[in-house]
């Protein structure tokens, strides 16, 4: 009889099947390749392989296997098999049997249990299941079979293989940017994107589908209707979870989901879409993390971002539901659409951030970006709540005498003012807006404007406009830091020929960047005389001891803006916000860092605020160097510097990226990052398996505290 004594996978980082695979950076000693694609295998034999032997490969996944699904693969060895599957010998010596295996382009994504049956006249065998020769198979970008192929090698480096990225936030006058570990390859995390795809019950028949994948995870990445792998927060208490501006990775997240199977406490739009990009990634889908600056949150499907004011101008705040979020950030994931007509391939939105539901659930994509380009609201998925994040117009309303409201102001130009992602291969931006709309205002994009508004719940609500526009407006907040006095300027220029007397009425509140504003703690009256052709700066001056008690997460400042020309009834109307920057952290390698032996950071931070920070807790994390760890330090005095020092053990050479956060209830988003360049173990072996899971928790001494 014919016994398969054992298997060589050649599964380890070194070998060909990974490198060729582009899998060998995931630490894992299984095998992990990607479809469509060759890999090699050895077989083992009780005695030299005949030619009237016959040999059948077998891969299975899921509880219920069935050939009709895809989910049994059987695969004759030397014969052509369905669905693209096939296996060949390549060579026969003395009692091992080399073959070479062929995927299907379309196979199932996931962790499959091998097996091996023989034939021969002595009668049949089969080789038991062994968890060791499990085979994991992912999407392939590189296969132009897949139809998640990307044809650029720049592209697959920087958005499938890259693990770190940054992420942007802030406003589009002030751009923050925070450096974020996708951590894709960490050990554990392929099994927690799969964990995902199974808690959500998803059938195992429809996971070589990147279309259902990629809407699945845009679903489960938030906890609502399915607990799903993060709990959504933006009340500003965060003290039963992690302040969502704490993280720096995603694999602290995920590796917590995939152990105890809850959701993780708390996320915010860009750790849902930092963990979006890991979990797609880590399957092979090529993804990228999306930021829109001014993104309107449409809730009564108009299209419109509709503001309502009393008749003094002052924002009715229980009548504006609909927002604009100072920033918004999502996921693009590269697929072609068959399930759509032709020309909607590419770029597809993918957002886990739990907003609106679809179709009864909170996910919304995959969504070509060519179709909200357009305008063209009725193509699948979320396509018009998309399309009023990035392009729809903000519209003032003002309440009249009898109680109904009049469109005062329609402002074109303030959504969707800037899209940014990572440009590849290097930490600079990259300005994406024009591949999701026209140029503003051209002809192009006004008809995708009304195109969409057309099918909106207001279709008509460009009928009723009136009112000359002379006098404009321009409001200047200079760059100001927490812990300091600010002020705010507004500019008013009148261009016409004649005088123009303006009633002037100023309101500040603090904003979450969803857009949702606290009550007005400062406001300013005036009246401006403006010559012909004259400018005047209106100034208010903000004292840190007048913003204090109101600020919330992100120290972000809504300043509107409203006024009325007295010669021509003109009204003013304007939203500007702005956000008080905080402190970065300054890390310093102590010391060169090579693989498998310890090195040293050291983290600097100086608070800047007068008063003390309690409970100050830092992260630090960066694949292949270091897992996520989380150290508490305590107090931080007011204006006080303070050093840690912390060892770590690369576990992978090559360039890498070790991010640290700081996080208090007075002081959160200060973050920093070090590029550390990891050098192989002096014997040349590239990995290190002393990755160690993370100490969670662990207080630490100070290494100094300096003075102010």
């Amino acid at each position: 009889m014919l016994v398969v004594t054992g298997v060589d996978l050649l599964s380890s980082r070194s070998d060909q099947n990974r490198r060729e695979h582009h899998t060998d950076e995931f630490e894992y000693d299984e095998l992990i390749i990607r479809r469509g694609q060759v890999f090699h295998m050895v077989l083992l034999l009780s005695r030299p392989y005949e030619s009237s032997d016959r040999v059948t490969l077998e891969l299975l996944i899921g509880n219920n296997p069935e050939v009709g699904k895809s989910t049994h693969v059987i695969i004759p060895v030397g014969k052509g098999s369905s669905g693209g599957w096939k296996a060949q010998v390549t060579k026969s010596s003395g009692n091992n049997l080399n073959l070479r295996v062929h995927t299907s382009p379309n196979a199932i994504i996931g962790k499959f249990q091998f097996t091996v049956r023989t034939h021969s006249e002595a009668g049949e065998f089969q080789l038991p299941f062994d968890p060791r020769n499990e085979i994991y198979i992912l999407f392939n970008p590189w296969c132009p079979e897949d139809i998640v192929y990307v044809d650029h090698e720049d592209w697959r480096q920087e958005y499938v293989l890259n693990e770190s990225g940054r992420i942007y936030y802030g406003t589009e006058a002030q751009i923050g940017e925070r450096t974020w570990n996708y951590g894709q390859f960490d050990h554990g995390v392929l099994d927690a994107c799969l964990y995902i795809l199974d808690r959500r019950g998803m059938p195992y028949g429809g996971r070589g589908d990147p279309v259902s994948v990629s809407r699945v995870i845009s679903a489960m990445v938030n906890s609502l209707d399915d607990n799903g792998v993060l709990i959504g927060n933006w009340s500003g208490d965060y003290s039963r979870g992690t302040n969502p501006s704490a993280w720096v990775g995603s694999v602290e997240i995920l590796l917590s989901y995939l152990r105890t199977g809850y959701s993780v406490p708390y996320g915010q739009c860009w750790v849902f879409a930092g963990v979006t990009t890991t979990v797609l990634r880590c399957l092979g889908l090529a993804t990228r993390t999306v930021t829109n600056f001014n993104s309107a949150h449409d809730t009564d499907t108009s299209l419109t971002m509709d503001i309502y004011f009393d008749e003094n101008m002052k924002p009715l705040e229980h009548l504006n539901h609909d927002s604009v979020w100072n920033f918004h950030v999502w996921n693009d994931c590269w697929m072609k659409r068959p399930d759509l007509p032709s020309g909607f391939d590419g770029w597809q939105v993918v957002d886990a951030t739990p907003q609106e539901t679809s179709s009864g659930i909170f996910c919304c994509g995959p969504c070509s970006v060519q179709s909200i380009k357009n305008g063209l609201v009725y193509m699948k998925y979320d396509t018009p709540f998309i399309f009023a994040e990035v392009n729809s117009d903000k519209v003032y309303w003002q309440r009249q005498d009898d109680g109904s409201f009049k469109i005062v102001y329609v402002e074109e130009k303030a959504i969707g003012t800037l899209i940014i992602t990572k440009a590849i291969g290097s930490n600079m931006r990259e300005d994406i807006t024009h591949i999701y709309k026209h140029p503003e205002g051209s002809d192009a994009e006004r008809k995708a404007v009304e195109t969409a508004a057309a099918h909106g719940s207001k279709p008509n609500v460009y009928a009723s406009r009136d009112s000359a526009e002379d006098v404009s407006v321009q409001v200047e907040a200079q760059d100001a830091v927490m812990g300091q006095d600010l002020t705010v300027s507004v500019v008013l220029t009148n261009r016409s020929s004649s005088r123009r007397t303006v009633k002037l009425h100023l309101y500040l509140s603090v904003t979450f960047y969803t857009g949702v504003t606290g009550s007005v703690f400062k406001e300013s009256k005036k009246e401006v005389v403006l010559a012909p052709g004259a400018s005047e700066r209106v100034a208010m001056p903000v004292a840190y001891k007048e913003y204090r008690p109101h600020l919330v997460d992100q120290g972000a400042m809504l300043l509107n803006v409203s006024g009325h020309v007295k010669e021509n009834g003109q009204v003013l109307a304007k939203q500007h916000t702005f956000r008080l920057r905080t402190p970065d952290l300054s890390l310093t390698l102590l010391g060169a860092a090579v693989v498998g032996q310890e090195c040293e950071v050291q983290i600097v931070f100086k608070n800047p605020l007068p008063v003390t920070l309690t409970n100050v807790v830092f992260r630090l994390e960066g694949s292949g160097l270091q897992r996520p760890k989380v150290l508490n330090v305590g107090d931080i005095g007011g204006h006080e510097t303070v050093t840690l020092r912390q060892t770590f053990v690369p576990v992978r050479p090559g360039p890498r990226q070790l991010i640290a956060s700081l996080d208090s209830p007075q002081l959160s988003q200060v973050h920093g990052v070090i590029q550390v360049d990891v050098a192989p173990a002096a014997g040349g072996g590239g990995f290190s398996d002393a990755g160690g899971d993370s100490h969670s928790g662990e207080t630490i001494p100070m290494a100094s505290r300096g003075g102010a």
